[in-house]
Order: C-alpha cells, then structure tokens, then sequence
C-alpha cells in the first residue's frame, strides 16, 4: 500500500474502520492515508466491547447522575454478609444474572458479578423509600418483580443541587422454591415447605429495611376486572397503558401508584400527588392524568397514561375516590406532613375488628378517616328548617296540622274574606309596594 512506506509502524487494517468503510473502499483508503500521515501518534486498534454500546457501559461504571444507585467503590465490596442469592435475573439498572447481596448489620442491598465478582451496583439500606412486589403480567410461569425505589429514585422528587439521581433496581424471582439462596455463612436457607423464593427475599429485606416493609397488591385496593392473559382464573392486580408511545403497567397499591416495569420507573406516592382526572373517555379506552408536586417544590408536573381499557374504569375509579385522589384540595392533607405509610403491618395484620376500632391503621387513612368523620358532623348538625331566610316552611307535621285546622276552619273563615292577604303575607313591606303592582 501507498502509505506503508511514510509510516511502516502503522497498523495494516483497523477492525472498526474495516466494519465502518466495509461499503465504501476509497474513502477507507483515505481514511487509512490520514492515520499513516500522523506518523507521530501511531494508532491503535479500537477495542470494541462485547457487553453493550460503550456509553451505556461508561455510564454504569462511573455511577454518575444519570445512571446508578451508588457507585461501587462506596459499597464496601468486602463487608460480611448475611444474605446472598445466586443467579438472580435483574431488569434494572442492568439486564442481566447477578448476584443479590445484603451485608450483616442493615448495610447494602447490592449486586455482584458473578464471573468477575466485582459489585455492579447497590444502595444503603437506609437511603430504599418503598419496596414493591409485584406480579410479572403476561408471563406462563408466576414471576414476581421486587421493586426498590430510593430517596429521590422514584422520578417525581430530585435530588439537592449537586447530588447525582439514584436509579430504581429490579429484579425477578419465580413462584418455586429459591434454589441457590444461603445465609451469610454460605448455609442455604428456603428449605421450609411451601417456602418459596418470594417468601425467602420478602422475609430478609423486611428484617433489614429500616424505613419502609415490602408491599404487595391487595384485591382491597384494587384487582383488574380481565384475569392474567396468560394464567386463566388468577387476579391480575395491573392495567396495561402508554406513557408516550412507552408501552409499561400501572398498579395501583395501598401506598400509591407504580408505572412499571422499564426504565424509568416512575412511583407516585399518596403525598405527591396533587390530583388524578380522566380524559379522553372513549367507548373502549380512557387516559388518566396524574399531577404529582415533589415534596419540596410547589411546582407541578403533569403524567398522562394513555389506551387504558374501559373494563378497568369502574376499579380505578374506586380506588382514586377511596384514597381522595381526583380532589386536588385534599393534596395539602396528604402533604401536611411525611407519612411512614410504608412502615405499618403486614396486610394480614391490617384489618378492621368487629367493634370497629382500626388497627394497623396506616397515618394517611387516619387522617382521611377523621376528614371523612369531620364531614359526617357537618352534614349531621345542618338543620335546614332553622334557616330564617330559607324558603322552606318548616317540617310536614306542622304543614299537615296547619291543611286540618284550616278544614276545620273554613265557617269561622268566612266573616275574614275581606281580609288583605297580601298584607297578612308580605307585612309591613306591602305598604311599600305599589297598588298598581299588587
């Protein structure tokens, strides 16, 4: 070639311009002829990465503010552990198998690869807001997701000025028992009957999460009216809809309302959301806007899910009113303060006893029991009839009493004909009115 002789150290073919100029052989050679010219500064193959585009990686390396939970140097990769589960299928932030870890002593929920052991990502259990688990829908075999959603990961609030965003993680564990989860002296555990894996993970992140318990769906909160597609005659606890043209589903939970299960997460909890409305209510589909206010701004920001089946309407509906969502006066209740609305008792412990005290009550339903008791009060001590401007003319008994004495009346009636009844109606205000009015 023409320019081995200007530079002979020069590399004779370059897989990445091969690939790129592989169509168009004269612009390659100049291509080449440039890189021989800049004799100075040999060049050296491009490396090309076999786990996925450069920037997506770059990205996860560095834990930067558009990327991870944490980056890895912070998380004590050498900590003792008390609990890890193998080959665990992550969606969130990395689509792939890893290894679940949880430290001794409520430290990190983290991942680890498990042919470099080096840890991918992971938070501080202190720093998780809400866990979810949730059914996968539209799967043969029952999956569940468990959702973690950090301080500032839920995609309503931001982080403070400075502090990069953390990302929500998701994982997936199936119905049967876990086969490959041990304590942290390496002992496997989940050998219980009827224990599945479900149960092993939502057992250990209960016992080391300190402000928040894993939350499931509740047929009291809602259940979809069509079954799972895939699994005849079991519940779905979701309804499929669009963000844009992002095809994702919405559950709506006793703590609030997730859009799953792609990137990015959004979760609204009750106290950041200002109101919920319908638009576009069509014969087979309605679209639900939800206007969230972060918890330290007064701005609002509105989120449509749009091509939600009619079938659904008649749930949601129940829900949104149960919780006083579509009431957009009701959101400076919900935000008057920062419920532990995670922090209660297990739905088998939330339950209503037969003397009607509630226990397990959650902040928010208190307070939306005493709202709703306070209007009871209102409506019990309004007294119509005690209105002196009121049209009405006292109750029916005195009506009816008044209809007999006036039967019994009419001969002791007949001497009055004359009388003014204009004035016995109006009073002394007759006198103002004009005769020609009259």
């Amino acid at each position: 070639m023409a320019f081995a002789a200007i530079n002979s150290s020069a590399p004779k073919s370059i897989p990445a311009i091969e690939d790129a100029f592989a169509a168009q052989p004269s612009l390659k050679k100049r291509v080449y002829d440039a890189i021989a010219r800049n004799a100075s500064t040999p060049v050296q193959p491009v490396e090309m990465s076999t786990d996925g585009p450069v920037a997506k990686k770059r990205k996860l390396q560095n834990g930067d503010a558009a990327g991870q939970a944490q980056s890895p140097g912070d998380l004590k990769a050498n900590a003792p552990l008390q609990f890890y589960m193998q080959d665990v299928s992550f969606a969130v932030p990395q689509r792939k198998k890893l290894t679940l870890e949880i430290t001794a002593g409520r430290g990190f929920l983290r991942a680890r690869n498990q042919t470099s052991k080096a840890v991918e990502f992971g938070i501080h259990m202190d720093k998780i807001q809400h866990v979810l688990c949730l059914p996968v829908p539209e799967k043969n075999q029952k999956q569940f997701n468990f959702c973690i959603i950090p301080q500032y990961g839920d995609g309503i609030n931001s982080p403070p000025e400075g502090e990069p965003s953390p990302e929500a993680m998701v994982w997936t564990v199936s119905d049967g028992p876990p086969k490959a989860a041990f304590s942290g002296n390496g002992q496997q555990i989940g050998n219980k009957d009827g224990e599945s894996a479900e149960d092993v993970v939502r057992q250990v992140l209960n016992e080391n999460l300190s402000q928040a318990k894993v939350v499931r769906p509740d047929e009291r909160e809602f259940v979809s009216a069509m079954s799972e597609a895939h699994r005849k005659g079991e519940k779905a606890y979701h309804v499929k809809a669009f963000r844009g043209s992002k095809e994702g589903y919405l559950f709506f939970l006793s703590t609030g309302v997730l859009f799953g299960f792609k990137k990015p997460l959004v979760f609204f909890a009750f106290e950041n959301i200002d109101s919920i409305s319908y638009t576009s209510v069509l014969q087979r589909t309605f679209n639900l806007n939800v206007v969230a206010r972060p918890t330290s701004s007064d701005e609002t920001q509105e989120l449509e899910f749009s091509m939600i089946d009619q079938a659904d309407y008649a749930g949601i509906d129940a829900y949104i009113k149960k919780h006083g969502l579509q009431d957009a006066s009701l959101a400076e209740a919900r935000r008057a303060k920062r419920y532990n609305i995670n922090g209660v008792k297990t739905e088998e412990e939330d339950f209503v006893n037969a003397e009607g005290a509630l226990e397990g009550e959650s902040e928010l339903q208190k307070a939306q029991r005493e709202l709703e008791d306070q209007e009871d009060e209102d409506e019990e001590d309004y007294d119509p009839g005690s209105d002196a401007d009121s049209d009405g003319s006292g109750s029916s008994s005195e009506e009816d009493s008044d209809e007999d004495g006036d039967d019994d009346d009419d001969d002791a009636d007949d001497g009055e004909e004359g009388q003014d009844l204009v004035a016995n109606e109006l009073g002394n205000e007759a006198e103002d009115v004009p005769a020609d009015q009259l």
